[in-house]
């Protein structure tokens, strides 16, 4: 997968380091040249002050240079100063007699003396009898100083280098910034949450990718409402249907109850339509719950032990014929919410805890107000959840016991309506460590 960051660096730091070698190379030759040309300027200062010493005689030209004179010539702390004074026939006049051959043209050139790199500078006087002058001097304080030149290069090109790829890394992050904006814009969201995404702040390059983005949620966002909408008209049309299905199998079940394969014929009518009347209300209640579609305007302040007690009644039947002992602790509450919706949740936590206990077991409802706002616990001594299953049983279809009756939606819609209020769910253990403790918390009402 090609990266936009790296494609970016490289076409912004390889010409730039290019760039750069470029002007390295040029400011050493800047550096360099003019200190050459200065060397080789003192050493044709020093042939043109041993030409000035040169004398013409009856038995010849000579060099007039006092000894005192010489060693100042050839003081040097660090580099060797050679020199050689010839007459026209070649002859060593003064200086050093083994001075490499001497090439009359006016500029300095390389040669060796006595095994080193010198560099050499001439003089020829016409009026003494062709007299040539030659000074050579070695190369150490010229490869000092070329060493010193190449280190601060280095250093600076270094440091320049170092500060050029940083400001293109921060720029180009810089630049980069509003995609990881759109990123963990949408990383942050809820499956369910298509709304489009703000533009406004968007580069121009991003805009057309925003608009493409958010055509693409609207055509999904109006499928799923067609599909929330479809869901949500089956349920509701189911409803009255089931309901008269239910009366004519009971009706059914009381007018020939003397024949047994009849009774046991409707009681399974009658067990298969409870099913689907439950999970036409769990569809209902699903779809009603839906976190996106769910207006904070609907809410209310209400008493949660009212609700509680609203919706008992069925399951006190429930619990009764399986020989469950179900108990209710309702201290005042109040809370902040939609009365269906609050119901559904009570309605499937309750039947959860029914439906999972044993028979002989027991179930707790208890609701109460603490200083954070109202909680509702449901707790019974069923088999329990392992930690590892928390996350996992609050998903659609679900079910961790495939020999209870049930479709998996009752948690789903429990933390789907607990989303819709701003409630937090937690899962732990029963007295003793045996059971399940269901709690949602809601948060002070306003």
């Amino acid at each position: 997968m090609t990266s936009i960051r790296l494609r970016l660096l490289k076409g912004l730091i390889g010409p730039i380091l290019l760039l750069n070698l470029a002007g390295a190379s040029l400011t050493y030759l800047l550096a360099w040249t003019p200190a050459q040309q200065a060397y080789d300027q003192g050493l044709a200062d020093a042939a043109g002050a041993l030409a000035a010493r040169v004398r013409a005689g009856p038995l010849g030209p000579s060099l007039d240079l006092p000894r005192e004179a010489e060693q100042v010539l050839r003081a040097d702390p660090v580099d060797v100063l050679y020199f050689v004074v010839r007459d026209g026939a070649g002859h060593v006049l003064a200086g050093d007699t083994d001075f490499p051959p001497l090439a009359l043209g006016g500029a300095a050139y390389d040669a060796r003396m006595r095994g080193e790199a010198v560099r050499v500078a001439t003089r020829q006087l016409a009026g003494a009898g062709q007299v040539r002058i030659g000074v050579a001097k070695t190369l150490r304080k010229r490869q000092q100083l070329r060493a010193a030149i190449v280190r601060a290069l280095l250093l600076l090109e270094t440091v320049f280098t170092v500060a050029v790829v940083g400001l293109i890394w921060f720029s180009v992050t810089g630049a980069l910034r509003p995609l990881a904006r759109v990123r963990a814009d949408l990383g942050a969201r809820e499956a369910a949450d298509l709304a489009p995404l703000e533009a406004g702040e968007l580069p121009a390059e991003l805009a057309p990718v925003a608009a493409a983005f958010n055509d693409l949620l609207a055509k999904v966002s109006s499928g799923a409402k067609a599909q929330h909408d479809f869901l949500a008209d089956i349920a509701h049309q189911l409803r009255t249907p089931l309901a008269g299905i239910k009366l004519q199998l009971e009706w059914l079940g009381a007018r020939h109850g003397g024949d047994p394969d009849t009774v046991r014929s409707v009681g399974l009518m009658l067990l298969s339509n409870e099913r689907m009347i439950r999970q036409t209300n769990q569809l209902l209640a699903l779809a009603r719950a839906e976190p996106s579609r769910f207006e904070k305007t609907r809410l209310e302040p209400l008493a949660l032990g009212r609700l509680v007690e609203q919706s008992v009644q069925y399951f006190v039947e429930q619990a009764a014929a399986k020989g469950i002992d179900i108990g209710f602790d309702l201290g005042p509450a109040q809370v902040a919410g939609d009365g269906f919706l609050l119901r559904d949740l009570i309605d499937n936590l309750v039947d959860n805890a029914v439906r999972y206990t044993p028979a002989g077991g027991s179930v707790t409802v208890r609701c109460y107000q603490d200083g954070a706002g109202a909680v509702l616990e449901v707790e019974d001594s069923g088999p329990g959840i392992a930690p590892a299953l928390h996350a996992k049983v609050f998903q659609r279809y679900v079910r961790l016991d495939g020999q209870s009756a049930g479709n998996g939606l009752g948690l789903a819609i429990v933390r789907d309506v607990a989303l819709a209020h701003d409630a937090a769910i937690t899962l732990a253990a029963g007295a003793g460590g045996a059971g399940l403790l269901v709690a949602v918390r809601f948060g002070a009402p306003a």
